[in-house]
C-alpha cells in the first residue's frame, strides 16, 4: 500500500512540475515577444507585490505614461507616442510579469503542501528547493535587467538581456528533467557515452540561446541578411570582425561578429545532432531513444531553416516569436531525450533485447 502512495505522490509532483514548466515557457514566449515590440521599459518600478494590478483608472495610466516619458527610450526613439500606443506596450509588460509572479505562486503553495504531507524524499526536497531559488534569482535579474535601460540606454543591456532568458531556459530544463526522473519506468539503459553525449547537446542549445539573445539585444538580425553570404562572403572581413579592444568584446557588442558566430554555433549544434542522432541508431537499433534522437534532429534542422528565414526576411515579429519558439521546442526535445536515460550502463545484449 505504501508504494501505491507513494507512486501516486510522484505522479502529482511530476504534473505540477510539468505545469510549472508549461508556465516557465509561456514566459519565455511573452518575454520574446516583449522585447520585439520595445515593451520591456515601459514599466519602470520594481513592486513585486503592489504592481500586481495594472493601472485601474485614467490617473493611474497618466502616471505611468509620465514614468516612461522620463526615460531615454520615450525622448531618443518615442518621443510623441500616444497614450493607447503606451498601453499596447505596457500591457504585453505586465503580462510578463504577471507571468512571473504566477510561476513564483504555482511553484511554492503546492511545494510547501507536499512538504508538510512528508511527500517529498531530502534528495529531491534539496533539487526543489535550489530550483524555487534559481527562481528568486531569476526576478532579481529581469529586474537588473530592467533597470540597465532606465537612465543611459534606449534598451536594455545586452549582457543582462542573455543573462535573463539563459537563467529562465536552465530553470525549464531543471523542471523537465526532475519531472522525467520521477518516472523511472521509462528510463531506458544506454551506455554512457551516449548518455555524456546527450547532455553536451542541452549545453551547446543552451548556449546558442544565449548568442541569439546577443543578436535580439544588439539587433544583430537587422544587418547583413544574406545567406549564406554574410558581408560579400562565408566569412567577414577580419578588420571588421575584431575592430573593437580589447579583443573579447567583439564577441559580446560588434553586431557582426555577434551574428556570425551565431551562425556558425547554429552549423555546430546542427552537426552535433546528426553526429549524435547516428550514434545512437547504430547502438541501439530502434526503440524510444533512437526515436527521440531523430526526432532532435528534425527540429534542430527546422530550427536552422527558421533562423536563416528570420534572417533574410529582416526580422519579422512573426517569424522571429516562431524562431524562439522553435528554440524552445529544440531545448524541450533535447532534455527529454537525456532525461530519458537511464544511468545504469547497458550492455549492447540488454540494449538489443529492450529494442
Amino acid at each position: 500500500m505504501t508504494t501505491e502512495v507513494s507512486d501516486r505522490h510522484k505522479h502529482a509532483i511530476r504534473l505540477w512540475l510539468y505545469a510549472v514548466a508549461a508556465l516557465v515557457l509561456a514566459m519565455v514566449l511573452v518575454g520574446g515577444a516583449t522585447r520585439l515590440t520595445e515593451s520591456g521599459l515601459s514599466i519602470t518600478e520594481w513592486r513585486p507585490v503592489m504592481g500586481t494590478l495594472p493601472p485601474l483608472n485614467a490617473p493611474q495610466w497618466q502616471s505611468e505614461f509620465e514614468k516612461y516619458q522620463a526615460i531615454p527610450q520615450y525622448r531618443e526613439l518615442n518621443r510623441g507616442m500616444s497614450l493607447d500606443a503606451f498601453k499596447t506596450i505596457y500591457w504585453w509588460e505586465w503580462t510578463h510579469r504577471l507571468i512571473g509572479r504566477s510561476i513564483g505562486v504555482v511553484f511554492l503553495v503546492p511545494f510547501l503542501w507536499f512538504l508538510w504531507g512528508g511527500w517529498i524524499e531530502s534528495g529531491l526536497r534539496a533539487r526543489l528547493w535550489f530550483i524555487f531559488g534559481l527562481g528568486a534569482l531569476q526576478g532579481a535579474v529581469g529586474w537588473w535587467m530592467v533597470a540597465s535601460g532606465l537612465a543611459d540606454r534606449v534598451e536594455v543591456s545586452q549582457y543582462r538581456l542573455a543573462t535573463h532568458l539563459v537563467l529562465a531556459c536552465v530553470i525549464y530544463v531543471a523542471m523537465i528533467w526532475t519531472a522525467r526522473g520521477l518516472d523511472e519506468s521509462q528510463a531506458t539503459p544506454a551506455p554512457t557515452r551516449i548518455r555524456g553525449a546527450a547532455i553536451g547537446l542541452i549545453v551547446l542549445v543552451l548556449a546558442q540561446i544565449y548568442l541569439g539573445a546577443l543578436v535580439a539585444g544588439l539587433r544583430a538580425g537587422s544587418i547583413y541578411n544574406t545567406w549564406p553570404l554574410i558581408g560579400g562572403g562565408l566569412v567577414p572581413d577580419t578588420a571588421q570582425l575584431f575592430f573593437n579592444v580589447p579583443l573579447w568584446r567583439n564577441f559580446f557588442e560588434n553586431r557582426l561578429t555577434v551574428q556570425f558566430e551565431h551562425r556558425i554555433f547554429a552549423d555546430v549544434v546542427v552537426l552535433a545532432a546528426f553526429v549524435h542522432a547516428f550514434d545512437v541508431v547504430r547502438t541501439m537499433k530502434r526503440g524510444p531513444l533512437v526515436t527521440s534522437a531523430v526526432a532532435l534532429v528534425a527540429a534542430v534542422t527546422l530550427q536552422a531553416v527558421l533562423g536563416i528565414l528570420t534572417l533574410v526576411f529582416v526580422v519579422p515579429i512573426g517569424l522571429a516569436l516562431v524562431h524562439q519558439a522553435g528554440a524552445m521546442l529544440v531545448l524541450t526535445l533535447a532534455t527529454v531525450h537525456a532525461a530519458n536515460m537511464s544511468q545504469r550502463v547497458a550492455a549492447p545484449a540488454a540494449l538489443l533485447s529492450r529494442a
